[in-house]
């Protein structure tokens, strides 16, 4: 027996794995099998006036990237990548993350882009491009997809 799964319930789902085992898996690294024994104290607790104010903070590590194929799907997910990807003759794409530069090669048949401040290139969009999230820069080099820019601050091109 074959099940028909309708293509945004595809895309929902495909989303799901794509984001929820990493998830998990990280849930996972942040657990400790022996805690350390509690320990007392019995010093008073002192305070001190503070100043209000306080130093960014970053994170300098690796980037964090899923990818899953199902079917004719590409589903990726990334912060902070440069990457090239392929489409193929025809696959469809979607992409959800921050802070990336990519490539897309072949043709994308329909193409969904979640997230903020990325920089994206295709060869060629057939059908459909879905632009949800912000700030995003998208360039097509060819094909006449239609395009829904849900987001704000996108930016949609032909050319390049």
């Amino acid at each position: 027996m074959r099940v028909h799964v309708p293509p945004p319930r595809l895309s929902a789902i495909a989303l799901t794995l794509a984001f929820g085992a990493p998830a998990a898996g990280l849930v996972g690294c942040s657990s400790t099998a022996n805690p350390p024994p509690a320990t007392s104290s019995s010093a008073k607790p002192t305070t001190a006036p503070s100043s209000g104010t306080a130093a960014p903070s970053t994170s300098a590590g690796p980037p964090t990237t899923a990818s899953i194929e199902i079917g004719n799907m590409l589903n990726y997910g990334s912060i902070g990548t440069t990457a090239t990807l392929d489409c193929a003759d025809g696959k469809s794409l979607n992409v959800a993350g921050s802070e990336n530069t990519l490539t897309v090669n072949g043709t994308c048949s329909t193409v969904t882009i979640g997230g903020t401040n990325n920089k994206i290139t295709f060869d060629k969009i057939d059908q459909h491009l879905s632009v949800l999230g912000l700030n995003n820069s998208i360039t097509y080099k060819n094909g006449d997809p239609q395009v829904d820019n849900i987001g704000s601050g996108n930016t949609i091109n032909k050319g390049g």
